[in-house]
């Protein structure tokens, strides 16, 4: 749980990254999210060692760690391949990136495709702690989508991987290249329900709480995939 000062407070259960199973148990927007959900305490002693290896390899390690944000929202989706595995791999990969670590993993949630057409999507939401600039963070993102090999041929079409930077702290970027928070984030039941699983009182800067925007999603259908 997360104050807009950036404190936490300890969830209730720490687990590991949920699995996908075939038989989805529908919940609807309107029964609230389930309990909040940390990774193990092992796979971020995994993610630590990684961020430990760059500080002692970078120059400018320390000046970076002592500007380390918590509070960093990813979105991931994917409607191509086996997406939940997509999606496990790539959070795996989010807390491997220089100057980072994974803070918590959502449940994974399928929901039809939003302005297009295709096969259901698998979504989830990453918390990260993260020593990068907003914009390097992005083209971190970036790199992550192409080896998954993502492909972007026409607006909204279907994707191996899909990874927004929803939240940087309690930061409001416009410019060309990013946008945050992102600027459709509360229209999607399949952001907002991730997200206040692993913060349940969510903040969007400028905007308000999550959970004040819940009610406007609630005719959008999704599936959270009971966790391992």
């Amino acid at each position: 749980m997360r104050s807009q000062s950036g404190a936490t407070t300890p969830s209730p259960k720490a687990r590991g990254h949920p699995v996908l199973f075939a038989k989805a148990e529908r919940w609807e927007v309107t029964h609230g999210p389930p309990a909040p959900r940390r990774v193990s305490g092992c796979e971020l002693s995994q993610h630590s060692a990684a961020i430990d290896a760059v500080n002692r390899t970078s120059t400018v390690a320390g000046e970076l760690t002592s500007a380390f944000r918590r509070g960093v929202y990813v979105a991931l989706g994917a409607n191509l391949g086996d997406a939940g595995a997509a999606l496990r791999t790539a959070s795996v990969e989010l807390g491997a990136l220089p100057l980072t670590s994974l803070v918590a993993c959502s449940s994974l949630y399928r929901t039809a495709p939003v302005d297009a057409g295709g096969r259901d999507y698998i979504n989830a939401v990453a918390e990260l702690q993260t020593g990068l600039s907003a914009h390097t963070l992005l083209t971190q993102l970036q790199a992550i989508e192409r080896r998954h090999g993502r492909e972007r041929p026409f607006r909204h079409a279907p994707r191996t991987l899909d990874l927004d930077l929803l939240l940087y702290a309690d930061e409001i970027i416009d410019t060309p290249s990013l946008t945050v928070p992102h600027p459709r984030m509360h229209e999607r039941a399949f952001v907002l329900l991730p997200l206040v699983e692993i913060w349940p009182e969510a903040v969007i800067p400028g905007r308000g709480k999550v959970s004040d925007c819940l009610p406007s999603v609630a005719a959008q259908s999704i599936a959270c995939l009971a966790p391992g």
